[in-house]
């Protein structure tokens, strides 16, 4: 299979490049904005490649990373929107540079990645876009978290209507919603709380849904979650 890994430098991004690698029929893209993690990635397996994504900069140039991915394989059959960014600071001081970052990374850049390269999405194909239990709507919410959980919101809504849109080509769009999984942004948003499940974990069910999940699914956002924290 052909697949894009967004996001895939660190934490569960990183896990699910490498979970899939170990499937050598399986062409992997991860992008990211960490170059040295991209080189680590490419070197690992042969069948990983890698290309510097900044999702925050609004001048991220999104034509030249279609003619990238275009350069490694000619169709895209999943694609699984994994970045995201978080600024732990309550609403009233968290500034409009820390906002923006935060909707730029999380929902602006996504969707531009799934415009630009539906076109060469096959029928069949799967996006899975990754966002958290704090954009669910009516779970538990958390001091700090407004812009990022809005963020996340935005994403899982906009999963919903491209399932609709997206349904004349065969392509399904489902949403998962993570609860607390162990990793640095968690450690970053939570200092000392340990979630129930590791990255590595969520990776191999998240890995699994991607290749399996629109058999069963399609314009859904499944909360995957056992605490959220």
């Amino acid at each position: 299979m052909n697949i894009i890994v967004n996001g895939g430098t660190r934490g569960i991004g990183k896990e699910i490049v490498l979970n899939l690698s170990l499937d050598t029929g399986n062409k992997i893209i991860v992008t990211g904005r960490n170059e040295k993690v991209l080189k680590y990635l490419s070197s690992y397996a042969g069948n990983i490649h890698g290309i510097k994504l900044d999702l925050a900069n609004p001048g991220t140039d999104y034509d030249s990373l279609r003619n990238n991915v275009k350069d490694y394989f000619s169709t895209i059959d999943i694609l699984i929107n994994n970045a995201g960014i978080l600024v732990s600071k309550e609403f009233t001081e968290t500034n409009e540079s820390e906002a923006r970052m935060m909707m730029d990374t999380n929902f602006f850049g996504p969707a531009i990645v799934i415009r630009k390269l539906k076109p060469l999405m096959s029928a069949g194909s799967h996006i899975v876009n990754i966002t958290s239990m704090g954009g669910f709507q009516g779970s538990i919410k958390f001091k700090g978290l407004s812009y990022y959980s809005a963020s996340k919101a935005a994403l899982a809504c906009l999963s919903e209507c491209l399932s609709n849109e997206f349904a004349e080509s065969n392509i399904s769009v489902n949403c998962l919603a993570l609860g607390a999984v162990q990793t640095e942004m968690l450690e970053e948003a939570f200092p000392g709380y340990k979630a129930p499940v590791t990255a590595k974990e969520m990776a191999e069910f998240i890995s699994y849904f991607a290749i399996n999940g629109h058999k069963f699914f399609n314009g859904k956002i499944l909360p995957v979650t056992i605490s959220t924290p």
